[in-house]
C-alpha cells in the first residue's frame, strides 16, 4: 500500500511516461519528484478505498463523467508542465499533481456530504410512519454512513 511517493523517487526518468497512483492527500510530497522526467503526461488512479467511497454514492454521474472529467483535467495539464530541475527550478508536474488531489478529494468530500444529507432527507420523510424518528435517527441512520476515504 503506497503512503507517498518522497524526494527525488523519479529523479531524471526521462523514460516515465505515465503513473498510477491512490488519489491520497499528501502522496506527492516534493516538487521535484519529477524533476527530469519531461515525458510524463499521464495519470491513473489505483482502484481501492476511493473508487469504494465513489461507488457507495451511488451517483452514477459522479462515477463516469465527474471522475472521467478529473482524470482528464490532470492529463491535459501533466504534458505541458515543467518537470523541473534539481535545484535550478520547481516542477510544476509534482505541484499540479498534488494540487490536483486535493481539488478531486474535496469535491469528493462535497458529493459524500450532499448524498448524507439527501439520504437523510429521504429517511426522515419516508421511514417515520414505520418507525419512530429517534429509532431512526440512532439506529438506522448510522448504518448508512459512506466509507471515509
Amino acid at each position: 500500500k503506497l503512503e507517498r511517493i518522497e524526494g527525488v523517487a523519479f529523479y531524471d526518468c526521462r523514460s516515465l511516461e505515465r503513473i498510477t497512483i491512490p488519489l491520497k492527500d499528501g502522496m506527492i510530497t516534493h516538487d521535484n519528484i519529477f524533476a527530469g522526467c519531461d515525458n510524463l503526461k499521464h495519470v491513473d488512479l489505483v482502484e481501492g478505498e476511493l473508487h469504494e467511497t465513489v461507488a457507495a454514492l451511488q451517483l452514477q454521474e459522479w462515477r463516469n463523467d465527474i471522475m472521467n472529467v478529473e482524470i482528464n483535467s490532470i492529463n491535459q495539464i501533466l504534458p505541458t508542465a515543467s518537470a523541473g530541475r534539481w535545484g535550478r527550478d520547481e516542477g510544476e508536474k509534482a505541484q499540479a499533481l498534488r494540487t490536483w488531489i486535493r481539488s478531486v478529494l474535496r469535491k469528493i468530500i462535497h458529493y459524500q456530504a450532499w448524498h448524507q444529507r439527501y439520504l437523510n432527507e429521504e429517511i426522515a420523510t419516508t421511514l417515520p410512519p414505520v418507525l419512530p424518528r429517534d429509532i431512526v435517527m440512532n439506529n438506522v441512520l448510522p448504518f448508512l454512513e459512506l466509507p471515509s476515504h
